[in-house]
């Protein structure tokens, strides 16, 4: 099993990492390490796979899995009881989210990708966390914004690490995509590289993106953006490049 974790100023009580798609019981296509559970896999090896992951990286209390749908809606779990030991089988606690965010030591925010960028976030004295998923609409829309409003520090005060997300140079989108994040903010306009003029694609860059969203909040002290989930197959489950696929999970938390 191999994990990526941020390389950035956190305090040292401050755990975060990425899971990689190695060292689960997956099969094709989700082999092996899959995370998701709505992704049509069995779920007894998502059940495995959670339970081996929880054990590997000594998680001290059960991640509060959520139900993402590229929403902004960001969840306060700090004084939220927590799921079954596998975050599958108690049906009636699952919560649309796309972030969360708690202030309780040892309580666990996580969140699923596979290309969307996660965004793992805490205070520079390490007793505040939080973590978003970052598709193109939560990117658009203000996932990130929404999540640092959620902060009792001041902005200047919060390091952010940007996981592993499609790259730019393979996430290709329509017209309509970047006229919304123009709309949304005109700095996004450098955040696209026009590839096919004829048929207005583009290439986007949502590292940049997601730099000038934090950088408008406030936040500027920002690490990652070195890994590209299409690309590297290896490691990362992708999406775009697989489209019936496995899902890795960032998760932060503080002693």
């Amino acid at each position: 099993m191999r994990s990526i974790y941020p390389y950035w100023s956190a305090p040292k009580n401050i755990h975060a990492f990425t899971s990689t798609r190695t060292g689960g019981i997956s099969c094709t296509p989700f082999d092996s390490l899959n995370i998701g559970s709505q992704t049509n896999d069995i779920l007894e090896h998502v059940s495995e796979n959670r339970r081996r992951l929880i054990q590997a990286e000594q998680i001290p209390s059960e991640p509060y899995w959520l139900y993402q749908t590229h929403s902004t809606t960001v969840l306060d779990i700090s004084s939220i009881k927590l799921q079954s030991p596998t975050g599958i089988a108690d049906k009636t606690q699952i919560i649309e989210a796309d972030a969360t965010y708690t202030w309780q030591a040892k309580q666990v925010s996580v969140v699923l990708t596979a290309d969307c960028m996660p965004v793992l976030f805490c205070s520079r004295y390490g007793d505040e966390v939080a973590s978003a998923h970052a598709g193109w609409r939560g990117l658009c829309y203000g996932i990130l914004e929404e999540t640092i409003k959620k902060f009792a520090c001041p902005r200047s005060d919060i390091l952010a690490w940007m996981g592993p997300a499609i790259g730019a140079k393979k996430f290709e989108v329509g017209h309509e995509v970047k006229t919304q994040f123009e709309d949304a903010d005109p700095e996004a306009k450098k955040a696209f590289k026009v590839v096919n003029p004829t048929e207005q694609k583009y290439l986007a860059d949502l590292y940049l993106i997601a730099r000038q969203r934090l950088n408008s909040m406030g936040v500027t002290k920002i690490f990652g953006g070195d890994y590209c989930t299409y690309t590297e197959q290896d490691k990362f489950y992708s999406y775009r490049r697989e489209n019936k696929t496995g899902r890795m999970a960032s998760m932060i938390w503080f002693e």
